[in-house]
């Protein structure tokens, strides 16, 4: 007979693909915002070339950096990436003042607006919540995740965020793991990590010590 799983001190949780998603593809997102300052692009096109762009980039972090710098590294790590996605289908000439579009598109993203919380989300938030369980974000975005979080409604529920971009380290580097647990004076093995990406979550963090929990959206 098996033992009931015992309760964890803390449940970490990612954030883009697992709490929430884009809304259609990023390449939607991006042809709509374009086409604001007159330019007409495929949305499917945009959407293969950003994921080209975005794998190149590297992981979203930059090692020991002051704090306050951080805001202006991740501006030009995405501002790189979006660079690299329009000029890949040919049209980053065809944009009057580029710089102008890409932070309006930045802003956009720092919104709800482009955005959908999953719907088996939020019940399970307040179920978590009801129970009196700990839950933390452990994310490889930046720092606009906090002003998503209060757009979508979902700030409260936590009661830390641990972002690559302000921490130095990107999943499935331990030591994001390992801050993530400081915070909360916690054991590897008294907490729990649920994420979408079977190499950056559950394997990462069965590495440490924790509880994998692969959450297959797709």
């Amino acid at each position: 007979m098996r033992e009931p799983t015992k309760r964890p001190q803390v449940i970490f949780l990612d954030a883009v693909g697992t709490l929430f998603g884009v809304k259609g593809s990023v390449g939607e997102v991006y042809a709509e915002v374009a086409q604001r300052f007159g330019v007409e692009v495929s949305a499917t096109a945009l959407n293969r070339s950003f994921f080209q762009s975005f794998r190149s980039a590297g992981m979203p972090a930059f090692g020991t950096v002051d704090r306050a710098e951080i805001p202006a590294r991740e501006f030009a790590w995405w501002l790189a990436i979006a660079t690299d996605t329009f000029k890949q289908v040919g049209v980053w000439e065809q944009f009057p003042d580029f710089a102008a579009f890409f932070a309006e598109l930045y802003a956009h993203f720092a919104t709800a607006a482009p955005w959908v919380v999953y719907p088996d989300v939020r019940p399970a938030l307040e179920r978590w919540q009801q129970m009196g369980e700990t839950l933390g974000i452990l994310s490889n975005f930046d720092s606009r995740l906090y002003s998503v979080l209060q757009a979508l409604d979902l700030a409260t529920f936590f009661t830390s965020v641990t972002i690559s971009t302000e921490v130095g380290a990107a999943k499935p580097d331990p030591q994001i793991f390992a801050i993530a647990l400081q915070k909360h004076a916690c054991l590897p093995t008294a907490a729990w990590h649920i994420g979408d990406s079977f190499e950056e979550d559950y394997q990462a963090a069965k590495a440490v010590g924790m509880r994998g929990i692969w959450l297959r959206r797709k």
